[in-house]
């Protein structure tokens, strides 16, 4: 069997994508380019080769990366695009000081709205699939990471877009009100069903580490 380690990667077609937010009520579209997600979570295995920490509190090289911050989760995706010769996407200045290169072929993270776009996979429900089946969540879990891609994936070939630790994501969550912290998508190991939803936005500080947050892959489709 193949080893996997999150750098595999499927085109996301371009479409238009609704977001909301339960706590504004709050609902805006997206138009919503082209791009390369990762199939999978970052496994730790990957993490490791890239930057030589194991930072996970559960262990196994090819259980999702978490305990990452946002920091941490945009020095990988550079370090990672310097290791393939690709063009790193970040500058990188003091504290939350991250510039994009929008124009760079180099690793980075998703947009909220790619990444929701790419969950729901032209669906229009919660989730995806039968929750049982897709999602390692609290109900099914056992309170405890699995290795990525043992579930179902949705019907674009994406794995664990929901369950297992949640996603960072690029944006800002609301810089009026959280200043500088970063968005989280879709629900993790030891969440109730109801933060496993497609839709559900959750927010952390760009420095924070936490054991169920991790994150994925995303590249642009430049030239």
């Amino acid at each position: 069997m193949q080893t996997r380690t999150g750098t595999e990667t499927l085109a996301v077609p371009p479409g238009s994508v609704t977001l909301s937010d339960r706590r504004t009520n709050r609902r805006w579209t997206v138009e919503v380019g082209s791009c390369l997600l990762g199939v999978y979570p970052v496994t730790q295995g990957l993490y490791a080769q890239v930057t030589g920490g194991r930072p996970s509190a559960a262990h196994g090289d090819e259980l999702p990366v978490e305990g990452v911050s946002w920091q941490d989760a945009v020095a990988f995706c550079n370090a990672l695009s310097v290791r393939e010769g690709l063009r790193p996407v970040y500058t990188i200045g003091d504290e939350d000081d991250v510039r994009r290169d929008t124009g760079a072929d180099g690793y980075r993270l998703p947009t909220e709205a790619e990444w929701e776009h790419a969950c729901r996979a032209g669906t229009t429900g919660p989730h995806y699939g039968p929750l049982d089946e897709i999602a390692w969540y609290r109900g099914n879990s056992g309170e405890r990471p699995h290795e990525v891609g043992g579930l179902a994936p949705n019907a674009w070939g994406f794995h664990d877009m929901l369950g297992n630790v949640w996603d960072w994501c690029w944006d800002v969550y609301d810089a009026e009100v959280y200043g500088a912290y970063r968005v989280l998508r879709g629900g993790g190991w030891f969440d109730e069903h109801w933060s496993c939803r497609a839709s559900a936005r959750r927010r952390s500080h760009p420095s924070y580490r936490v054991d169920d947050v991790g994150f994925r892959l995303a590249r642009s489709v430049t030239g």
